[in-house]
């Protein structure tokens, strides 16, 4: 697979930024990502104006970024704000094939509220896991941005076979969030033995810095700062070697692990 990640910085113009996202392709991309929020940014604004900017999966929004996948002939992972139940949102990553149709769409399930931030006051989570989705011999699965600090949700993609998780970003820039951002990444695909592909946004608020891992947590590439694109190559073979090399997955204690985290979830209910 060509995986093509585009580093975009999102302004309010939702329709431009797609713009933005389709002057960034270059080559000829089996599949490419965009970054977290890349509708519009949502600092500084209300619940009720991200509301009016948030468009269903059948509005004119998704209908541009489906023109950019069959423009390109690419697979493309795009980001909305889904509307939910006034004034909230869902946070929502697409998968649209190269024919602009939309195969999947994935709900963030844990929202960011934490670092003074609160995700929740603007959306609802999502309810389900990404679907596990061939594209030529890879099978991808989609988290979004904070997702990468629930190793659970990267677990559970990776023993439903999943050899390239996606990462849709909008990491805030602040103290030690660069070095958190790698750490993250990294650790994700090592303990999965997977690709991991982040692609973040660019700007006054965000770092940037989005990134390709290896299996074994090698960052293959680091697109720095500035709004950027690069193209690199998603070989499953090199999940199955890592995967023999070492076989985290096999060794798992899955029967106790899910017993534990059963276990937790009634204890925090009965709190």
């Amino acid at each position: 697979m060509r995986l093509g990640i585009a580093q975009v910085g999102s302004t309010a113009d939702k329709y431009g930024n797609v713009g933005r996202l389709s002057s960034l392709i270059r080559g000829e991309p089996d599949l490419v990502v965009a970054p977290e929020y890349l509708m519009t940014p949502i600092s500084g604004l209300p619940p009720a104006k991200v509301y009016e900017a948030a468009e269903t999966i059948e509005g004119r929004y998704v209908d541009e970024l489906a023109k950019v996948a069959s423009e390109y002939s690419t697979w493309l992972v795009g980001h909305m704000f889904e509307r939910a139940s006034y004034p909230k949102v869902y946070n929502t990553a697409l998968l649209i094939d190269p024919g602009g149709n939309v195969k999947a769409a994935y709900r963030k399930m844990h929202l960011f509220d934490a670092f003074g931030y609160r995700e929740s006051d603007y959306m609802e989570p999502g309810d389900a896991p990404s679907p596990i989705v061939r594209i030529g011999d890879v099978n991808v699965a989609i988290a979004i941005c904070f997702e990468l600090r629930f190793p659970e949700l990267f677990r559970l993609y990776a023993l439903r076979g999943a050899d390239l998780i996606v990462v849709p970003t909008a990491w805030y820039r602040g103290p030690l969030k660069e070095e958190m951002l790698s750490l993250m990444a990294r650790a994700r695909a090592h303990e999965n033995t997977v690709f991991v592909a982040v692609a973040d946004q660019y700007g006054p608020e965000f770092v940037g810095r989005s990134m390709l891992v290896d299996p074994l947590g090698v960052v293959m590439t680091d697109l720095g700062i500035g709004e950027r694109y690069v193209e690199l190559r998603v070989d499953p073979s090199v999940v199955a070697e890592a995967r023999k090399t070492l076989p985290l997955l096999d060794l798992v204690r899955s029967d106790i692990v899910m017993s534990l985290l059963g276990s937790m979830g009634e204890r925090k209910g009965r709190h």
